[in-house]
């Protein structure tokens, strides 16, 4: 792949990143003016406790991709271990993760609502990314997008072989990312404070 290529996918990363952090501060700052529906629920304390759990799998899940790729994503195609079963196993735990994010609202429509940002720009991006593969790798890219889903896992894909080269610093740079998933626990705890104390006064309720 030309150096020009490489310098476009880095500058979709990076506008990625940038749109995803302003609309996760826009949920967030809606979160702030929102209680849920009848208050602290069972349900409430439940779906906290799972987003919690899904944020662990979040972040295993993504150090465990990331064991896979590497960093070679744009040297060659990864088609073993999660990339065997989805084009983007990264992601679809990043899915995982957003609602496990959002989940510590307590309010299933923001779970939700953060899964759908997260899917959009997601799905933005790699549509750009396969453009790019498909341009660097022709004919096995597209073979590889034809019998493989680009989010939702085929189990019955599954192939891996014995071994596999890791790259530490990735791996630890990706299980990094994924801990910044964890700010969501005392930033929606210190939101929930605020509004009992008063220094945020509701104005929405969600369920």
């Amino acid at each position: 792949m030309s150096e020009e290529k490489n310098a476009a996918i880095r500058r979709m990363q990076i506008v990625r990143k940038i749109v995803l952090f302003i609309l996760i501060l826009g949920v967030i700052a809606l979160a702030a003016f929102t209680k849920t529906l009848n208050g602290e629920t069972p349900f409430h304390e439940i779906l906290e406790t799972v987003g919690l759990i899904l944020i662990g799998v979040a972040i295993v899940g993504r150090g465990w991709c990331s064991l896979y790729i590497g960093g070679r994503k744009k040297a060659e195609i990864i088609d073993q271990g999660p990339y065997s079963i989805t084009r983007n196993p990264l992601y679809v735990f990043s899915f995982i993760g957003a609602f496990g994010i959002g989940a510590q609202t307590g309010s299933i429509t923001l779970a939700l609502l953060f899964v759908l940002i997260a899917y959009v720009v997601f799905w933005a991006t790699v549509k750009g990314e396969e453009a790019w593969l498909l341009d660097a790798f022709g004919e096995p890219y597209a073979a590889y997008l034809k019998r493989t889903p680009r989010f939702w896992p085929n189990f019955s894909l599954w192939r891996a072989e014995e071994t596999l080269e890791v790259r530490p610093g990735f791996f630890l740079t990706t299980i990094a990312d994924g801990l910044t998933f964890l700010l969501a626990i005392p930033i929606f705890e210190l939101i929930e404070r605020a509004q009992e104390t008063g220094w945020i006064h509701t104005v929405f309720t969600l369920p």
